[in-house]
């Protein structure tokens, strides 16, 4: 697994905290990651502000709550086996869009996660793409009605 900068953040939020502390001990430092690097791709995209941690349907998710930039990302452990997953919304193109660019890095479920096995390799570059396209989803998805409608294509 590749590191990111430094230890990982403290928890702002005391239930998003309890359920990592309930996570296995095989999945927990994977979720960790990932937690890290939604955190560490929001830092640096310019306009998406920081980022509300919480909780929906009993998983950690992330907001873009005060830019309004995206589309939420969750993440959760997945059975008893070490898999885990990154949640993006089902509802929208996101999920699509990863496999079109990135069908030979990730196994999709659906069109609404990517699946990790407990022994996966993260390729750390593609996710942290896929993850800033979620965080900007609405700002795009504004960009390109803005275009259409001015007689753009």
């Amino acid at each position: 697994m590749a590191k990111l900068r430094g230890k990982f953040r403290k928890f702002d939020n005391p239930r998003v905290a309890a359920i990592f502390d309930g996570y296995p001990e095989n999945v927990r430092p994977k979720l960790l990651f990932l937690r890290e690097l939604i955190f560490d791709t929001a830092s640096e995209i310019k306009g998406v502000g920081k980022l509300e941690e919480t909780l929906r349907w009993g998983e950690p998710s992330y907001l873009t709550a005060e830019s309004r930039s995206g589309s939420m990302v969750r993440i959760n452990a997945k059975g008893s086996q070490g898999r885990y997953a990154i949640y993006f919304h089902c509802q929208t193109n996101l999920v699509e869009t990863f496999r079109d660019r990135y069908s030979d890095s990730f196994t999709f479920e659906k069109n609404r996660a990517i699946i990790f096995e407990h022994g996966d390799a993260v390729p750390v570059e593609e996710l942290r793409h896929c993850i800033s396209l979620a965080l900007t989803h609405h700002r795009e998805r504004s960009g390109r009605n803005k275009s259409r409608s001015r007689g753009g294509k």
